[in-house]
C-alpha cells in the first residue's frame, strides 16, 4: 500500500524503525527467513507486519519497555479474519488466537508489532519454521545466539493481508509458553490496516494527535492511587519536562528526592511548629520528585535495571528514614518512646511489602497457568476475585478509589504523615501510620489468603527458594520436617520471638530474660526445619514474610533484653530491612542473587551470632558490629553487581579477540 506521501507503508514503517532506536532494518521474505535472522541474533528483535500505521512513538515504547524482555503491541481494535485476538491478565499475554479459540475471553487484538528478548529468541526461530509450515509449534532446543537487529517481517501472507505471517508468529510464541507482556496504546495512535480507505482513515487519526504532549501525558501512570492522581500527578508533569529541558536523569531526580526526604526528616526530629511544618511541605515535594523520576524515566525512555533497583531502594530509605525523624522527634519531645514506634512502623511495612512482592508473584503465575489448573472455579474466592475484576473495571468510581486507598499505598501513607506531623505533632504522626497500617494489613491479608487458597498456585518452588528465604548454613543443614509445612514452621517460629518481646517490654528488669534468649533462638530455628521441604502449597507465598517477623523480632528482642539504646535496635534492623528489600528487588527486575549473599549468613546464621552476644551481655556491641558488617557486605555488593562487574563484561566485549594481537583464522 501507498501511503499519502506517495512512500509504500513497509517504507515508511522502516524509517519509523529507525527514528525509534533501530540500528539496522531487514525484511524478511518468508517466516523460515525470519527463523534464520532469530538463530543468528544476539540482541533483541522488534519484529513487525507491513500493515501497522502508528506515531513512531509507539515503535519506541515497544522497542524501551521495561516490563520484560517480550512485548507485544496490543490494540482495542475489532479483529478481522487472519488476525490474532490476545487474552491479558495483569499486562501479560496469556493466550492469543483466532478470536473463536479464545471462546469470549479476548481482551484485544495483537497489534502487529513485537519485541523478543534475546533468551527467547530460539523460541522465535521454532514459532517462525512451525508457523511457516502451518504445523503446531514445539519447543526448540536453546541455542547459541547470534547478530542481527530490529527488523519488519512481512511473512507469507500476500498482497491482501500483510500482517498475517506476524499474527501466526505470536500465535506460536504464546502456544510455546513464552511469558509476552502486552504494551497497550494508549493517546497515541495504532492501528492495522487492510486497505486504501482504512489506510487513509489511519493516517488521519495519526496527524490529528501532539505526539510530544501524548508523550508527557503518558510519563503519568494510567492507574495510580488517589493522592498521586489528584495532588501529584495534576502538575508533575510540568516538573518533568522543565528536568528533561535541564537534561537531568530519573536517577539525578531519585538522589534530590532522598536529599528532601532527609530534610524533612532532621525538621521532624528538631520539633516545634515552624520545623513540622516545614518538614511536611519537603516530605511532600520530596514525594512529588520520587513521582517525578518515574515520570521522566517514561517521557525520556531512558530506562535501566540499575535505575529501578535504585529506585526501590530509595523509596524504602526515604520512608524509614522519616519514621526514624519522627522517632527521634518523639523522643526528643518527651511525648514518648518514639524509637520503639518507629521500629514497629518499619517492621510492620517491611513484611507488608514482602507479603506484597510475593502476592503478586503469585498472581502473575496464577494469570500465565491454564484456569483449570489454577482450580479457579466456584467458592468465595472465585467471587471475590470476580468483584475485585468488577471494582478495577470500575475506573474512578467511589469504591474503585476506596479499594485503592483501604491498602494505604506509598502516597497516601506520606500525605497522612505529612499532614498529622504538620497539624499534631510526630506521636500522632506514627500512630496514625500504624493503625492505618495494621488495618490495612489485615484487610489485604485476609482476603489475599481466601483468593490463594482459592487460586492453589505455588510460586515458591519456581525460583530459589533457599535465596528468597534467605536461609545461612544452619537451615539448610537441618533436617526437614515436612508433615508440618514450612509455612507452619516459619509461624511457630516467629511466636518465641515475640512472646520474649512482649515479657520483655511488659517486665521491669528485662536484662534478667537473658536466660530465655536461648529458648527463643530455639523457637526460631524451627523455621529452618521448612527449609528443605517443598514449598508448594497455597500460602507458603507467605513464608518470606513470616521469616522476616520472625527475624526481626528476635532482634528486637534481643536488643530489649540487653537494654540496647532504641536508635541501636533502629539502625540494626534498618540494614536488614535493606538486605531484604535487595533482595526482593532483584526479584522484580529478574536479577541474579547479590554477589555476596553467602557472606549475609542467612536469617539463622544472624540470629545465632545475636543469641551468643545477648547471652555474653554484649547485646549492643553485638547489634552494632553485627550491622555495621551487613551494611559494609551490602555496599560492596552493589559495588561489584552494577558497576565493577558491568566493566568487566563491557572491556572483555572490546578486548582483541586473536591471541597475542594475532587475528583469529
Amino acid at each position: 500500500m501507498t501511503t499519502s506521501t506517495g512512500e509504500p507503508l513497509a517504507e515508511r514503517l522502516a524509517a519509523q524503525l529507525r527514528r525509534a532506536g533501530a540500528a539496522e532494518v531487514r525484511f524478511a521474505g518468508d517466516l523460515d527467513e525470519l527463523a534464520a535472522l532469530a538463530d543468528a541474533a544476539d540482541v533483541p528483535l522488534l519484529v513487525t507486519g507491513t500493515d501497522l500505521v502508528a506515531h513512531t512513538a509507539v515503535l519506541r515504547h515497544l522497542a524501551t519497555s521495561p516490563v520484560g524482555p517480550t512485548v507485544a503491541l496490543v490494540l482495542t481494535d475489532p479483529p478481522v479474519p487472519g488476525q490474532t485476538a490476545v487474552r491479558e491478565e495483569r499486562g501479560q499475554v496469556v493466550d492469543a488466537g483466532p478470536l473463536d479459540a479464545l471462546d469470549g475471553d479476548a481482551t484485544g487484538v495483537f497489534g502487529g508489532a513485537l519485541r523478543v528478548g534475546v533468551d527467547d529468541l530460539p523460541t522465535l526461530a521454532a514459532a517462525a519454521r512451525a508457523a511457516a509450515v502451518g504445523a503446531r509449534p514445539v519447543t526448540a532446543p536453546l541455542g547459541p545466539p547470534g547478530d542481527v537487529s530490529p527488523l519488519p517481517a512481512a511473512g507469507q501472507a500476500g498482497p491482501d493481508n500483510p500482517g498475517a505471517a506476524v499474527d501466526r508468529l505470536v500465535a506460536g510464541l504464546a502456544a510455546l509458553g513464552t511469558l509476552i507482556f502486552a504494551q497497550r496504546v494508549r493517546l497515541l495512535v495504532a492501528h492495522r490496516v487492510a486497505d486504501a480507505p482504512g489506510l487513509v482513515a489511519a493516517e488521519t487519526a495519526v496527524t490529528a494527535v501532539d505526539e510530544d504532549r501524548a508523550e508527557l501525558r503518558l510519563s503519568v501512570k494510567e492507574k495510580d492511587d488517589f493522592f498521586s492522581t489528584y495532588f501529584v500527578s495534576t502538575w508533575s508533569p510540568y516538573v518533568v519536562r522543565l528536568s528533561a529541558r535541564l537534561r537531568l536523569t530519573p536517577t539525578g531526580v531519585t538522589a534530590i528526592s532522598v536529599l528532601f526526604a532527609l530534610a524533612a526528616a532532621v525538621l521532624f526530629g528538631v520539633g516545634g511548629r515552624p520545623a513540622l511544618v516545614g518538614g511536611a511541605v519537603l516530605l511532600y515535594l520530596g514525594f512529588v520528585l520520587d513521582c517525578v523520576d518515574g515520570q521522566l524515566a517514561r517521557y525520556t525512555r531512558h530506562f535501566s535495571a540499575w535505575g529501578g533497583w535504585l529506585d526501590t531502594m530509595a523509596d524504602r530509605a526515604k520512608e524509614y528514614l522519616v519514621y526514624a525523624g519522627l522517632g527521634f522527634g518523639v523522643s526528643h519531645a518527651g511525648l514518648g518512646n518514639g524509637w520503639a514506634l518507629a521500629i514497629a512502623a518499619m517492621t510492620l511495612q517491611t513484611v507488608r511489602h514482602m507479603t506484597d512482592t510475593w502476592y503478586g508473584v503469585l498472581h502473575d503465575e496464577a494469570a500465565r497457568r491454564p484456569r483449570t489448573a489454577t482450580g479457579a472455579s466456584g467458592g468465595i474466592g472465585d467471587r471475590l476475585n470476580a468483584a475485585s475484576t468488577r471494582v478495577q473495571a470500575d475506573t474512578g468510581s467511589v469504591s474503585y478509589w476506596l479499594k485503592r486507598t483501604v491498602v494505604f499505598p506509598i502516597g497516601e501513607r506520606w500525605a497522612l504523615i505529612a499532614l498529622t506531623v504538620a497539624l499534631f505533632n510526630p506521636l500522632v504522626s506514627l500512630l496514625a501510620v500504624l493503625v492505618w497500617g495494621v488495618l490495612a494489613f489485615a484487610y489485604t491479608g485476609a482476603l489475599r489468603t481466601l483468593r490463594a487458597r482459592w487460586m492453589w498456585v505455588p510460586v515458591l518452588d519456581t525460583v530459589d527458594a533457599t535465596l528468597h528465604r534467605d536461609d545461612g548454613p544452619l537451615a539448610r543443614r537441618l533436617p526437614a520436617l515436612r508433615p508440618l509445612g514450612p509455612l507452619t514452621l516459619a509461624v511457630v517460629a516467629a511466636l518465641g520471638p515475640a512472646l520474649l518481646l512482649v515479657v520483655a517490654l511488659l517486665g521491669d528488669a528485662p536484662d534478667g530474660l537473658r536466660r530465655a534468649v536461648p529458648v527463643a533462638l530455639l523457637v526460631l530455628l524451627v523455621a529452618g526445619l521448612g527449609a528443605g521441604a517443598a514449598h508448594n502449597g497455597p500460602l507458603d507465598w507467605l513464608v518470606p514474610a513470616a521469616l522476616r517477623a520472625a527475624e526481626y523480632l528476635f532482634a528486637i528482642a534481643v536488643g530489649v533484653v540487653g537494654g540496647v539504646p532504641g536508635w541501636l535496635i533502629f539502625g540494626y534492623v534498618f540494614v536488614l530491612t535493606v538486605h531484604h528489600y535487595d533482595l526482593t528487588a532483584r526479584l522484580e527486575k529478574r536479577q541474579a542473587a547479590p554477589p555476596l549473599h553467602p557472606a549475609t549468613l542467612g536469617w539463622d546464621g544472624r540470629s545465632v551470632l545475636l543469641a551468643l552476644a545477648a547471652i555474653a551481655g554484649i547485646a549492643g556491641i553485638g547489634l552494632a558490629t553485627l550491622g555495621a558488617y551487613l551494611l559494609v557486605v551490602f555496599v560492596v555488593s552493589v559495588v561489584l553487581a552494577w558497576f565493577v562487574r558491568p566493566a568487566r563484561s563491557a572491556r572483555a566485549q572490546v578486548a582483541p579477540v586473536g591471541a597475542g594481537g594475532a587475528a583469529p583464522r
